[in-house]
């Protein structure tokens, strides 16, 4: 696969309102794993999509050498299909089946081509991917999210790509099913290129790409290294604009010394003109004379000053604006022996049939705790956290709740109303704060100025999850008891730092849900719960 690369020269696009997407974008990938990062909005799937072939550029040219494999973040599926035709070998399948039956046709052996073994590499495939069993007539309308994600992979994969290009791939995965993925793409020799938030996958990498400021940057390593080389290049940047900021000011100093001293001159010299009683003339002469030399000095310095600013705004320029969450959030203390929640023989039914195994689950939660629940999908988390807060009643069992409230983050992020602005949601949650209190409380969320007015609904993903925080953690009164479901998901890497200082600060007690072990590493989980097969059990350490 020597051949395999994606070669870009001259790329602009611009959507169709002419909001520029990149400008005169050029880079070349070869064989080997390229992670691709960039904040939420900067054009990582439309770059994708634009090497696909599905976007055209505006100028530019696009080359990939090989069989191309696509994975995009929204797969394009009906569940009217089957397996095998979303693996797109249903047609193949059948003329086998036809060929073996007795039915020698040349088009049978047309469909087949070289792929007589096809079955069997459709099989191994999805094994891989932990999809064994999943028979091939199967209805995509009766797989999970996550099966879905692995099934358009193992249809990539069954094409035998040269250049794959994934976008988000572990989403919807759980932990198990994202384990198996690593181990796929850790055996790929093609050209890889692939976004993704998932910190454990990008660690995976050669090589991770940045894309901002109209280029793409590369950095050998993993997703590891590339943030020690990001840190390295941010102490010099941070030195340089220190530097900058002295030199400067150095400069408007010397400047303003050198136009008092030329003041000073002129002053004394027309006093000593006057007093020498020397011919007008001679005396314009001689003013004019030392004006000039003034000027000349001044003008001198203005250019220092003018450099020095030059210097400065350079680089500043090198500096990254990372846009970190520094929060105090004393209000949300909970008493360590507090019981927040208790849960005894929950059971719920869904079609007819129980969520949880004979005798249902107990939970018993007590401040500050920090869980994590894992398990796979479908195994009933969020059923669980809907018990919790009251939004779903349990058809038998005993719940009991203490009085300090309870606070829900759902995948889709909707507690906000859309139509209001920042600000006015935050009232809503916090009436009985001071308006000034709020907006600072708002400013350290990094809603500042103008940003505290804007409507909700208008508001990126990273947006509306450091405004949901904001309202949640400042609200009155302060919850106890925190519940967040796969939040994470769709956040660009700033916005999970974010995420995490916020939780870091949060002194209550929380129950998350996620497959991202990074996260849960870095947010101090201290107790381990496990949901599968209907039952749940304290693991004492991460288990998939």
């Amino acid at each position: 696969m020597s051949h395999a690369a994606i070669v870009c020269s001259g790329l602009s696009f611009a959507w169709p309102d002419d909001t520029p997407v990149f400008r005169d974008l050029s880079f070349t990938v070869t064989t080997g794993r390229t992670g691709l990062v960039a904040p939420n909005g900067s054009g990582k799937s439309t770059l994708l999509k634009l090497i696909a072939g599905e976007l055209r550029p505006a100028t530019g040219s696009v080359s990939v050498g090989g069989t191309l494999g696509y994975l995009p973040q929204s797969l394009p599926l009906t569940g009217d299909l089957t397996v095998a035709e979303v693996l797109g070998v249903a047609a193949v399948i059948r003329a086998l089946d036809a060929v073996e039956s007795g039915d020698v046709s040349e088009e049978h052996f047309t469909t087949i081509g070289d792929d007589w073994d096809i079955e069997e590499r459709t099989r191994a495939q999805l094994d891989r991917l932990g999809l064994a069993g999943l028979d091939l007539d199967r209805s995509l309308s009766t797989l999970s999210g996550g099966q879905v994600v692995s099934l358009g992979l193992a249809a990539q994969l069954l094409k035998r790509p040269d250049v794959l290009l994934l976008d988000e791939p572990t989403n919807n995965l759980d932990t198990e099913a994202r384990h198996k993925l690593y181990d796929v793409l850790s055996d790929f020799t093609g050209c890889l290129l692939l976004v993704s938030h998932d910190r454990a996958l990008l660690d995976r990498m050669e090589r991770i790409a940045e894309l901002g400021s109209g280029e793409l940057r590369f950095y050998g390593g993993n997703f590891t290294e590339y943030e020690e080389a990001v840190r390295a290049e941010q102490e010099v940047a941070e030195k340089n604009v220190r530097n900058a900021e002295q030199e400067l000011k150095r400069e408007k100093r010397e400047m303003q010394q050198a136009r008092e001293r030329a003041e000073r001159r002129m002053s004394n010299a027309s006093k000593n003109l006057k007093n020498a009683g020397l011919p007008k003339i001679f005396a314009g002469t001689m003013k004019r004379g030392a004006q000039e030399a003034a000027g000349r000095s001044g003008q001198l310095h203005a250019s220092r000053v003018s450099e020095a600013r030059a210097r400065l705004d350079e680089a500043g320029r090198a500096l990254r604006d990372e846009q970190r969450l520094t929060l105090e959030l004393p209000d949300t203390n909970v008493p360590a022996g507090r019981n927040l929640f208790l849960g005894e023989d929950l059971q719920v039914h869904h079609a007819g049939r129980a969520v949880f195994a004979d005798g249902g689950v107990d939970l018993t939660v007590r401040g500050p705790e920090r869980i994590a629940l894992t398990g796979p999908n479908g195994s009933g988390k969020t059923t669980l956290l809907r018990l919790i807060t009251g939004d779903l009643a349990p058809d038998s069992g005993e719940i009991r709740r203490n009085d300090g409230r309870i606070a829900y983050l759902s995948q889709r992020l909707d507690l906000l109303d859309p139509d209001r602005t920042v600000a006015e949601n935050f009232a809503a949650f916090a009436p009985e704060r001071p308006e000034a209190e709020r907006m600072n409380l708002l400013a350290r969320f990094l809603f500042r100025g103008a940003r505290a007015h804007l409507p909700v609904g208008v508001l990126s993903g990273g947006e509306r999850l450091r405004a949901t925080l904001a309202c949640v953690l400042c609200a009155d009164p302060a919850p106890q008891l925190l519940l967040l479901d796969e939040p994470t998901n769709n956040l660009d890497l700033v916005s999970v730092g974010q995420l995490e200082s916020a939780l870091n600060s949060y002194q209550g007690a929380f129950l998350v849900v996620s497959h991202d072990e990074r996260f849960l590493a870095e947010i101090g989980v201290n107790r381990w719960l496990r949901l599968a097969d209907g039952a749940l059990r304290e693991t004492g350490a991460p288990v998939g």
